[in-house]
């Protein structure tokens, strides 16, 4: 029996999407499960998985291509004894002799296709047009990792042109490039464009201003180095400064709620719930998972939840649901090694705060001068809802809390 393989139903915001690679050609044997073709959309990136086993029996659109909920992408013939379309009389020769000629390629390949890739390496191979088959995988049983990948780019460096790319034509009078000097022009994908349309629709739509604070976590560090293995064997989960950030934001917004809030229209939407964004990196680009319902959600809780959605996010798993919502964000440039910066606003929210490096800096307290780890953050605001005198007192309650954690266990 013939089944048709559809694009699955896409999210409520999203409209569309674009074919980035087919696992499988026309004439494969499928398993149930098994995934056909990756689709990536603004967001995320969608496995189409097989609902059958049986052959690919032919495929209906090709890489590139961009495609809308319901589509169909191919026709899965069911069955273990199913068989590929039969070519027309003038393809069956071509496709005889092709088979010929790269008999021992495939050899090669069906080795490699032992081992199954996760979906972020496949895209990293697909992006840079690689076969796995010249990747040498240092995982389990020979698997190829990401690290795999981008050790061979690195090996390859002096190769600037991707594979398959046509030579690039030369204008009347221009001169060519020097030795070394070769450009590469790359397509953005579609979750890059993407973050360059919201980042330039939050410039264009919000009166977004910045003010900074700086903060002595003296104590945090103190605490987090007394309790730390403890918490670790208690818990299963690393006690990181985050989730004391996270706590003292959630603290803060409490006080002072429309920075908690959106702007929708002309109204101002005022949540009375704490979902909170973490912005994290990932190689497709920056992605904001979504912590829901913090204030809720213990520390061991808070640190587990963000260790699992960077998992997700550096093995491309992450879905729809895990990135939208939420009603502040928090960005930790620092891990980067940034001083300060002015983080940009994730619309349709009003805030988001910015975590910069720890730095040790000669502190003036009680009349001395003291050595401290100090950190300086940053709140982005709208100011068409937000005054200054709300974003200012927002960081030093942040500050408060953070300078004496007791306040977050009293909730003060």
């Amino acid at each position: 029996m013939s089944i048709e393989i559809k694009v699955p139903q896409l999210p409520e915001s999203v409209t569309d999407a674009t074919l980035l690679a087919w696992h499988k050609k026309e004439g494969d044997a499928v398993a149930r499960d098994e995934n056909l073709v990756d689709l990536e959309t603004d967001k995320v990136v969608l496995e189409v998985p097989a609902p059958s086993s049986g052959t690919l029996q032919e495929i209906k659109i090709a890489g590139g291509t961009t495609v809308t909920s319901g589509q169909v992408l191919a026709i899965l013939l069911e069955g273990a004894g199913a068989t590929a379309r039969p070519p027309a009389n003038a393809e069956t020769q071509l496709a005889e002799q092709a088979e010929l000629e790269n008999a021992e390629v495939r050899a090669l390949k069906s080795v490699a296709s032992a081992h199954k890739l996760s979906p972020s390496v496949r895209r990293l191979l697909d992006e840079h047009d690689l076969d796995a088959i010249i990747v040498t995988g240092s995982g389990k049983d020979g698997r190829i990792t990401k690290a795999d990948v981008m050790s061979y780019l690195k090996s390859h460096a002096d190769e600037n042109v991707t594979p398959g790319d046509p030579a690039p034509a030369v204008a009347a009078g221009h001169v060519p490039a020097i030795a070394g000097r070769n450009e590469q022009r790359v397509p953005m994908t579609r979750l890059r464009a993407r973050i360059a349309e919201r980042m330039v629709e939050a410039q264009h739509s919000a009166a977004m201003l910045t003010t900074f604070n700086e903060i002595d976590l003296t104590k945090v560090i103190s605490l987090r180095k007394r309790y730390k293995e403890a918490f670790e064997k208690e818990h299963g989960e690393r006690l990181g400064f985050m989730s004391f950030f996270v706590k003292a934001s959630v603290e803060a917004l409490k006080k002072f709620p429309v920075v908690n809030a959106s702007v929708e229209g002309s109204d101002v939407i005022y949540h009375d719930y704490y979902d909170i964004g973490i912005a994290v990196s990932s190689d497709r680009g920056l992605m904001v998972p979504i912590l829901r319902d913090v204030d809720r959600q213990s520390f061991a809780e808070i640190e587990g939840n963000i260790a699992a959605l960077a998992k997700k996010a550096g093995d491309g798993t992450m879905t729809m649901e895990d990135l939208t919502g939420g009603t502040f964000t928090i960005t930790n440039g620092g891990i980067f090694g940034s001083l300060l910066s002015t983080p940009i606003l994730n619309p349709p929210q009003s805030g988001i705060l910015g975590m910069h490096a720890i730095q040790d800096r000669p502190m003036a307290v009680d009349g001395e001068v003291l050595v401290r780890p100090m950190m300086y953050v940053a709140l982005t605001y709208d100011h068409r809802i937000i005054d200054g005198r709300e974003a200012v007192q927002f960081l030093v309650s942040l500050k408060h809390s953070l300078e004496d954690p007791g306040r977050l266990l009293l909730q003060l």
